[in-house]
């Protein structure tokens, strides 16, 4: 897992009883969080002060990047206003699905397997 987004999603897959345990307050979170109700997604939440995620954001199909800066520029005018979307135009946690994390993963391992190449030492057998 990253540092961006941190996660306990595998200790909580692993133990079923945790699971059911918890995904009523991950829903009750995601509401109450509001970020929803703003028209954004959780992926419009990760910070863009990072070359890593940078990279990552650059391989976005024109079209996705489009649509986060629209929704992030929207979500700031209904913060400037102190305002929510209509119910309608909430995103609905079927939509909200991860589109810059899978990215954001590739340029991570990316970036250590190239430290991991660059740091190696060849070791000669005599």
């Amino acid at each position: 897992m990253n540092s961006f987004a941190p996660s306990f999603i595998n200790v909580v897959n692993k133990r079923p009883w945790l699971s059911k345990l918890v995904a009523p307050l991950a829903s009750w979170y995601n509401n109450a969080a509001g970020y929803r109700q703003m028209g954004l997604k959780a992926d419009d939440l990760i910070s863009e002060e990072n070359e890593t995620v940078l990279k990552a954001l650059r391989r976005l199909p024109p079209k996705e990047s489009y649509d986060r800066i629209y929704r992030i520029r929207r979500a700031t005018q209904l913060s400037l206003q102190q305002k929510i979307l209509p119910r309608s135009e909430w995103i609905k946690p079927s939509e909200d699905v991860p589109y810059l994390s899978p990215i954001l993963e590739e340029v991570i391992a990316e970036e250590k397997e190239r430290a991991d190449l660059d740091t190696l030492a060849v070791v000669k057998k005599h």
